[in-house]
């Protein structure tokens, strides 16, 4: 792990696990000294070894990406750096409240408490980057002549959807629209009830059926088996693009020499929309709504995990996967997609609008697969930590994210809302023990 403090911060992040191959994702001292001044070294850290991880995170932060493997800097056997140091990199990547729970963490869990306070207000002037305001640039990549774009490979376009031909008359009037010509479309319909005549008359390659069993994952499953494209490009059913997507997916692949082009989703309901969505950088997520990748990658590593039907983060399954099989996966903002998360219709319905928001009352906080995917690939103890961090937000209703005064109205009522929770988590945590024993 790059800073031991992140497992409390980003307990499920997929670059704390190391993967088969390693891309250089942060970038060995050597390599950054060759791209000149562009991430400096921060003199204020106590130990060589914090400076070098530091400028490394900096570098990754700010969308460094390696076009071949290279000898990175090797984070998965590093020592142990001191803690004042933990503290400066948690005080320059979060906000205040997320290091002072951090130092709750740490004298709750019975460490030194000399040494945390002392890190912890020695820090207390260490200003928050932004790294937003120093990306490394790609000046060549507008002139970029792709060779992949010029062969024109088929690429296979696929939409699960459900009650919404409404919105997927949009989505396919938007693919109509593409200046990429060679793809098909393959929409598995689970509308009730199903009109068939709605896919009468577009001007596109298009393939669909009904599928009456409500299942999302089994549906991208199937339609993946039997795309003919070399290329799969995952898409929802809620969503408006611009005319260049297919070939801005296609060129960014050719560009890195990736496997995976993830496009940004820029929503329209819920959480800010990230800094780093204007840029490129390495993708530390898999968005089966906006997702360009090899259909090899699915006959090596296998399909979608079918535990996750009607709940949630499939995707992040299966996008760690391909991350820990040594795939090479580019946050692409080129390839850019409104997502308006309708409330009616959609696989949604099935389950909760988030992983952390259960429907019922006496519903599992979070939805079971969420744990499943914690506990199956980092293991309980993460796990803990990841609920810690995330209970108190999730019992803010969605729409509100990121209201402080919600949040501070929670927190008031929180020793109310404890025993529930409590049930919540441990409903949870049962359901997937089940899942893991499967």
């Amino acid at each position: 792990m790059l800073f031991n403090f992140l497992k409390y911060i980003r307990p499920i992040w997929y670059f704390n696990l190391k993967p088969q191959k390693e891309w250089g994702y942060f970038p060995a001292t050597e390599r950054l000294e060759a791209l000149g001044s562009l991430f400096p070294s921060d003199n204020g850290y106590f130990s060589k070894t914090g400076q070098q991880r530091d400028r490394a995170y900096t570098a990754f932060q700010s969308g460094y990406i390696a076009f071949q493997a290279e000898t990175g800097i090797t984070i998965w056997d590093f020592e142990k750096i001191p803690v004042i140091d933990e503290y400066r990199f948690l005080r320059k990547n979060v906000h205040t409240a997320w290091v002072l729970y951090t130092l709750l963490i740490r004298l709750f869990t019975f460490h030194n408490p000399i040494k945390e306070l002392s890190g912890f207000f020695k820090t207390r002037k260490v200003k928050r980057v932004d790294y937003s305001k120093q990306v490394f640039e790609y000046p060549e990549y507008d002139s970029f002549e792709s060779p992949l774009v010029k062969r024109q490979p088929l690429v296979s376009i696929i939409i699960p959807t459900l009650n919404r031909y409404k919105y997927l008359s949009d989505v396919l009037r938007d693919l109509e629209q593409q200046d990429y010509k060679n793809f098909e479309v393959i929409v598995v319909d689970q509308t009730d009830p199903f009109q068939e005549s709605f896919y009468q008359g577009w001007q596109l390659d298009l393939r669909y059926w009904y599928q009456k069993e409500k299942a999302l994952w089994k549906a991208r499953n199937e339609a993946i088996k039997v795309a003919k494209g070399d290329w799969i490009l995952l898409y929802d059913d809620d969503s408006r693009i611009d005319s260049n997507w297919i070939s801005e997916h296609l060129k960014t692949i050719d560009f890195f020499q990736a496997d995976i082009s993830s496009g940004v989703s820029l929503s329209v309901v819920g959480a800010e929309i990230p800094k780093h969505y204007s840029y490129f950088r390495w993708s530390d997520q898999l968005d089966t709504g906006n997702v360009l990748l090899k259909k090899t990658i699915f006959q090596e590593i296998g399909y979608f995990d079918l535990q996750f039907e009607k709940q949630r983060m499939g995707d992040g399954e299966f996008g760690l996967r391909a991350y820990l099989n040594g795939y090479k996966n580019i946050s692409n903002p080129k390839a850019k997609r409104v997502h308006l998360k309708v409330s009616q219709g959609g696989l949604r319905q099935m389950g909760s609008w988030d992983g952390w928001r259960p429907k019922k009352l006496f519903g599992p906080r979070p939805v079971p697969s969420v744990l499943y995917l914690s506990r199956k690939y980092f293991g309980d103890k993460s796990t803990v930590f990841l609920l810690i961090k995330e209970i108190l937000p999730s019992l803010i209703p969605y729409q509100m994210k990121g209201n402080k005064v919600m949040a501070l109205l929670f927190i008031l009522f929180l020793p109310l809302l404890l025993p529930l929770v409590a049930y919540q988590i441990s409903l949870s945590w049962h359901k997937s023990t089940i899942m893991l024993q499967k």
